[in-house]
């Protein structure tokens, strides 16, 4: 988690804060019970949300991953003080919308507790304005998650990490190795700044599970929500001490131009239109087709030719085709061939 730490150039605070967990949803909601008893001062575990004067909010954008409302439901909070904010046109979170959503909630007699920004959306990697949205949780005493499931790989490349710039604002920050850095499922790297937060509200430390070491070592059991911990750190090593660091770069490098070259053979193209193009991945649609049912079908026509493989999404509740570039062993003919099919059926 240090080696992470170092190459991906995250802020210092980060040193010693690092755990690994299955998956970024797991991350966020370890991030999001230790935001909540923060912000009770330990009420949430000892009397249970009931006992609050105030219920608790969380906030996320529109298109953020479905975990964030999950997490939501599970913590406690509910699907009612779960505040998906708008977003601007390049699909990030709007940090206006999300200051006017935290003063209402306020005078409403609502406690703001957690806002989770994305790096890289699911979606289409969009990427929420870390420096604005921090500085409002700096403001209002909000713990704010960053979610870089899979944009935050690209960070080890130093022409990217103006991806990051507002990181150092962050309470919490996860990505994960198994989506863009080559690593099997499942590993995600989960870090918080203090982390003494974490083990506040996951700690449990019953008679059978105490021993002399107890002061001496770090138990990860009281880092996650499950006791037992498998031993994900070993694949992650593995990737590390096999590829290195400029095997890394240059696999992230390769996704970025492969998607890179698809945009512009889509933007000369008349046909179609470019919706969004992030790093790797880019969504694409057809042109003057305002109920998405043209591209829908063009991409059931291209998947069944069984040529090439691609996903939809709704961006802005326009229908698009989404095309990531992410596996090694893809080429610049295997894009090209892939645009090939899609550019005949249309």
């Amino acid at each position: 988690m240090e080696w992470l730490v170092e190459l991906l150039a995250l802020p210092a605070h980060f040193l010693g804060g690092g755990v690994i967990q299955d998956t970024a949803s797991s991350a966020t909601l370890c991030a999001l019970l230790a935001a909540r008893e923060r912000t009770t001062d330990g009420a949430g575990n000892a009397g249970g949300l009931r006992d609050l004067d105030r219920p608790l909010a969380v906030y996320t954008s529109t298109e953020a991953h479905s975990s964030i409302v999950k997490a939501a439901r599970i913590a406690g909070i509910g699907d009612r003080y779960t505040r998906t904010i708008p977003t601007t046109a390049d699909h990030g979170m709007d940090p206006a919308a999300l200051a006017t959503a935290i003063a209402a909630d306020r005078a409403a007699g609502i406690t703001p507790c957690f806002v989770s920004a994305t790096m890289g959306t699911t979606s289409s990697l969009a990427l929420d304005p870390l420096p604005a949205i921090g500085a409002i949780c700096r403001e209002h005493g909000l713990w704010l998650h960053v979610d870089g499931a899979m944009a935050g790989a690209a960070l080890i490349c130093p022409e990217f990490r103006t991806l990051a710039a507002g990181l150092e604002l962050a309470d919490s920050f996860c990505m994960n190795p198994h989506k863009w850095l080559l690593t099997n499922f499942d590993c995600d790297a989960f870090w918080v700044r203090e982390p003494a937060d974490l083990r506040r509200a996951l700690a449990i430390l019953p008679e059978y599970l105490r021993a002399e070491q107890d002061e001496a070592v770090i138990d990860y059991r009281d880092w996650h929500v499950p006791l037992g911990r498998r031993f994900r750190a070993l694949k992650l090593w593995f990737v590390l001490r096999s590829f290195g660091a400029e095997g890394l770069r240059a696999h992230v490098r390769r996704g970025v131009a492969h998607a890179s070259s698809l945009a512009e053979w889509i933007t000369a193209d008349e046909r179609f239109e470019l919706e969004s193009h992030v790093l790797n991945l880019v969504c694409l649609r057809l042109g003057h087709d305002e109920d998405g049912s043209r591209t829908e079908a063009l991409l059931a026509r291209a998947n069944a030719t069984g040529k090439l493989y691609a996903t939809h999404t709704k961006l802005a509740g326009r229908y698009v085709i989404r095309l990531c570039a992410g596996t090694p062993m893809a080429t610049r003919e295997d894009v090209r061939a892939a645009w090939d099919v899609i550019a005949d059926l249309a």
